[in-house]
């Protein structure tokens, strides 16, 4: 079974008990809120504190595989992945709903684990929390409950879904828009990182941009909103028209509609693996059917010697 790729709160709530805010075996719900490794704030803290009721917290840094280079978050191997369902309550028939305190930022890059894993019974709340709270549905502040253990199978981990930094090397030394069968990369970074001109947020990193990709900062997919009376701000994804012209300004048009018709491929970076899943769903709701995430993004690729890193004025 295939769920909707997102959901509004009231598709949430409908999804719940009509009394009560208790819920059901067939929907386990995930807090999987993020934060940049410099961020003050502590998103399991914060989800002990508020959630929507009978959630359970993913941390992506923790369902994941280690990395030579240690890097985070890091996609799990299939064991890894059962197991944290099992932990989580999750059977392979549970209708998996993802959201995350920013109101789209790390919920996609989460989703897309679900997905490459064959759990298509799985969506984001667009909009998050924030926008949960902001529509008037409740929240829990109680101490959380642990989930009942589930069973759940070892699944096949699609790899067409990730690309490995000697994929995105081999693919980046031709010119993209010269060969059809060269994939296009979008970096999902602000573009001052891409162009070299505002350093990363590791300390000790170079910025730049893997030679012939094109920058398309995810916020370029996102809508920003402020909720009624209150000074609280949330993102959800673009419609779908939009979402198409966002690609086209950073592709070109003939690009983009290859790319949605399935006669290029696309891969999607960032600079840790994250907010590359934002873009990767902006592209799956342009029903894009030949999208990869480069799982170890700008970190990966320039932590390592041997990487061309090129800069830009424009």
């Amino acid at each position: 079974m295939s769920a909707p790729l997102l959901l509004s709160p009231s598709d949430l709530r409908g999804l719940l008990p009509s009394r009560g805010d208790s819920t059901p075996d067939t929907v386990r719900i995930l807090d999987a809120s993020w934060v940049m490794p410099n961020s003050p704030r502590r998103p399991h803290e914060e989800f002990q504190k508020k959630r929507i009721s009978g959630a359970s917290f993913l941390d992506l840094d923790d369902v994941a595989s280690p990395h030579e280079l240690g890097l985070k978050h890091m996609m799990p191997t299939e064991e890894v992945f059962a197991h944290a369902c099992e932990k989580f309550g999750i059977s392979p028939s549970s209708h998996v709903v993802i959201y995350d305190s920013h109101g789209v930022f790390s919920s996609p890059r989460a989703l897309f684990m679900f997905r490459a894993f064959g759990h298509t019974n799985s969506s984001i709340l667009d909009g998050g929390l924030p926008r949960w709270e902001a529509e008037g549905f409740p929240v829990e502040a109680e101490p959380p409950v642990d989930a009942r253990s589930s069973s759940y199978p070892t699944p096949v981990f699609d790899k067409e879904t990730i690309r490995s930094y000697e994929q995105v090397v081999s693919n980046s030394s031709p010119d993209p828009l010269s060969d059809p069968v060269i994939e296009l990369v979008v970096d999902a970074r602000s573009h001052g990182r891409y162009l070299g001109t505002d350093p990363e947020p590791r300390p000790g990193m170079s910025s730049g941009h893997i030679p012939h990709s094109f920058s398309l900062p995810f916020n370029k997919f996102l809508r920003t909103h402020t909720a009624p009376n209150s000074l609280t701000q949330y993102t959800t994804f673009l419609p779908v028209p939009e979402l198409r012209q966002a690609l086209v300004d950073a592709v070109g048009t003939e690009q983009a509609d290859l790319v949605i018709q399935g006669k290029r491929s696309i891969t999607t970076s960032c600079g840790s693996g994250m907010t590359a899943g934002i873009l990767w769903l902006g592209l799956k709701l342009l029903e894009a059917p030949r999208v990869a995430l480069y799982d170890e993004s700008w970190t990966g690729y320039a932590s390592r010697a041997s990487s061309k890193i090129e800069k830009s004025t424009t």
